[in-house]
């Protein structure tokens, strides 16, 4: 797994930038890493809950675990019905053989994997499932690719280049993708920018002159000039394994 860049304890600073920003999952996605039988779901690392709100939606009892508490607050304000604990993969507050899934969403490129998987076996139940999901932008799409020469890549873009493998005590790592899009404008798209660790920690001169930049692409790209709205492309990546 490649080394993890930036420093995830930043997005607290900018949670609600975050939460306003930052893209849902498709359906398929939490449908596909959470087996038909699964009960109870631990979602670690659930941020503002973006991808809690889709376990939820499948009338799972989910729990969701998060370092972060301004992050963690903003989940529970818009979760109120969802147990919201803090916690890290390394370290859950949670008993043994407690849940039949653990799912981390656009966070597992954070964590230290020679800690977090023992624990995360700790917590799951005999046969129980490990799912990591990612949405990255579509960049076989032109002004997408120029959209991230803009903005610069990020700690998921860098993690996922190559093959996940989640590795002991757990068994084979299965794949699916899903791609699909979600409506945005040239200010959804700053706020995006304005969501990234890099850029949060990023002096405000810095800040401003990629904030320029995008609206500059936006403005002369001919696919998206003078619209209001318009389709940003999306690849969800998932990948699952069980306790072998």
């Amino acid at each position: 797994m490649k080394r993890k860049i930036g420093n995830a304890a930043v997005f607290g600073r900018a949670a609600d930038v975050y939460e306003k920003s930052r893209p849902t999952y498709p359906p398929e996605a939490a449908g596909w890493l959470v087996p038909p039988s699964a009960r109870t779901v631990v979602d670690l690392g659930a941020g503002t809950g973006k991808f809690t709100r889709s376990l939820v939606e499948l009338g799972l009892d989910v729990i969701a675990v998060e370092p972060d508490p301004k992050m963690l607050s903003t989940l529970t304000g818009a979760l109120p019905g969802v147990r919201a604990v803090e916690g890290s993969a390394e370290r859950m507050p949670l008993p043994d053989a407690s849940a039949d899934v653990v799912t981390v969403a656009q966070a597992w490129h954070w964590v230290d994997p020679p800690k977090a998987l023992p624990e995360i076996a700790r917590v799951l139940r005999p046969g129980g499932t490990l799912g990591l999901v990612w949405n990255l932008r579509d960049i076989r799409v032109d002004w997408v690719r120029k959209l991230g020469e803009v903005m610069g890549g990020s700690e998921a873009e860098e993690f996922t280049k190559g093959d996940i493998t989640i590795g002991e005590p757990f068994g084979e790592t299965e794949y699916f993708e899903v791609d699909w899009s979600m409506p945005t404008s040239a200010d959804a798209l700053v706020d995006l920018v304005a969501s990234r660790s890099y850029i949060i920690e990023a002096t405000e001169e810095h800040r401003q002159r990629v904030f320029a930049a995008v609206r500059e692409l936006v403005a002369s790209e001919p696919a998206l000039a003078g619209r209001e709205s318009f389709e940003l492309p999306y690849r969800t990546r998932c990948f699952r394994a069980t306790i072998g």
